[in-house]
């Protein structure tokens, strides 16, 4: 059998190019959606399912993170050894069921349980993506493809709390879990339909759990690859710390649940700007001194808006300027630290891929609920939690390059650090 050229997409049947890229995209824009959406709702969830500590709310999307942190680990070697489209199939499948028990859970017990089992659908989405992509297109195109999917992705978070906010003038807040489970079934659908079976019956592989043990542990202890899994498990903590106290912050600091969704957009914003302008600046700076200048830049910023909040500077403007460069930086961070883990790692990519992402979403999503129980009527714990996390992900980045910021250092691809 002839491999295709390298720019040139390696199974012919299926989508065309507009359509398999805008697929791709709603795959990826489920699982941003299951988070912000319901962000606007949690005080009427609250209410109608009798949560008696406003703070409790949260487990609404920390359950989900858990979820989707914990599932990615599975994912990789089952889609390797049953072939990509039955596994998205099953993991669609999930997101859409348990957004709809969500829709009807009676307590707030079996809410968290529904919002697990979505995360846990949701993971398949995360991993699988990337291998159709991977599969399909190589060099140039599956850059091309990944970057316009991605810029739909971007956009997802601007919009879903907007999104949450206009159901709720029209409905009850479970009509955005019904929303969550239509457009779930509408992608599962999309795919069963168009999507052909990307990995090839002679390229399959069979679940060996000593060779993924194996890949796992050289994952977690190559130096660079843990350091940098670990400096963006602290950035992640502090993005989910953020995501869980905004809207009490809005409600109680600010009694401005109105401005909520706006602000909010104008913050997500930043992330995505940050992120296209990287993909300009990395080719001209390198990831090292862009993406530990803006580390250094974001512990700055959220200690300065921790500084303002406890001397009671804080209004509506400072918070949004504050949390919107914070986050803006975070935009510079994120992408570079999760290539440089991945970069002695090619060997075992996918696996790698699901060890960094079990342990940044997982952890993460602890470290952002464990910032957002501090929670007590001001902004001040969430900004302080962020700089901690900054400053923590430096210690990190800091163990991954033996001491040296802004410096590239050549270590062996295949060889773990001792």
């Amino acid at each position: 059998m002839t491999s295709p050229a390298p720019d040139a997409p390696a199974a012919p049947r299926g989508p065309g190019f507009p359509e398999f890229v805008c697929l791709i995209a709603m795959m990826m824009a489920l699982n941003a959606l299951a988070i912000d959406s319901m962000l606007p709702a949690l005080p009427m969830i609250g209410e109608a399912l009798g949560v008696a500590r406003e703070n409790d709310r949260q487990w609404i999307v920390t359950a989900y993170l858990l979820g989707f942190g914990g599932a990615q680990i599975i994912y990789g070697p089952l889609a390797d050894r049953y072939g990509r489209k039955p596994v998205l199939m099953v993991g669609i499948g999930l997101y859409v069921l348990f957004s709809a028990l969500a829709a009807f859970a009676p307590t707030f017990g079996l809410l968290v349980l529904a919002r697990v089992g979505t995360g846990l659908g949701a993971a398949s989405l995360r991993v699988l993506a990337v291998s159709i992509v991977r599969d399909r297109y190589s060099g140039r195109t599956m850059a091309r493809v990944m970057s316009l999917s991605f810029l739909v992705f971007l956009g997802v978070p601007i919009l879903a709390p907007s999104v949450g906010a206009a159901i709720l003038t029209v409905g009850p807040w479970p009509w955005i879990f019904g929303l969550l489970a239509a457009a779930g079934a509408a992608v599962m659908l999309w795919a069963a339909i168009r999507l052909p079976e990307a990995l090839h019956p002679e390229d399959r592989l069979p679940i060996d759990a000593r060779r993924i043990g194996g890949a796992f542990r050289e994952a977690v202890t190559n130096r660079q690859s843990i350091g940098y899994t670990l400096a963006m498990t602290a950035i992640t903590g502090a993005l989910f710390g953020f995501i869980n106290s905004s809207q009490q912050i809005f409600a109680d600091v600010f009694d401005a649940e109105a401005a909520f969704p706006l602000v909010f957009a104008g913050i997500a914003s930043g992330i995505a700007a940050a992120s296209l302008l990287n993909a300009t600046l990395v080719v001209r700076l390198g990831s090292r001194l862009l993406s530990h200048s803006a580390l250094l830049a974001f512990t700055a910023v959220a200690a300065t808006h921790a500084l303002v909040s406890a001397l009671g500077f804080e209004t509506i403007w400072t918070f949004a300027i504050l949390q919107g460069l914070t986050m803006f930086c975070f935009g510079f961070v994120a992408g570079n630290f999760g290539s440089m883990a991945m970069e002695p790692m090619g060997h075992i990519a996918g696996t790698a891929s699901s060890a960094q992402g079990f342990i940044s979403t997982t952890a993460g999503s602890l470290i952002g609920f464990l910032i957002g129980q501090q929670f007590a009527g001001s902004a001040t714990p969430m900004a302080a939690g962020i700089a901690a996390c900054g400053a923590t992900a430096v210690v990190f980045v800091l163990i991954a390059e033996r001491g040296r910021l802004f410096r590239a250092h050549h270590q062996p691809v295949h060889a773990p650090a001792g």
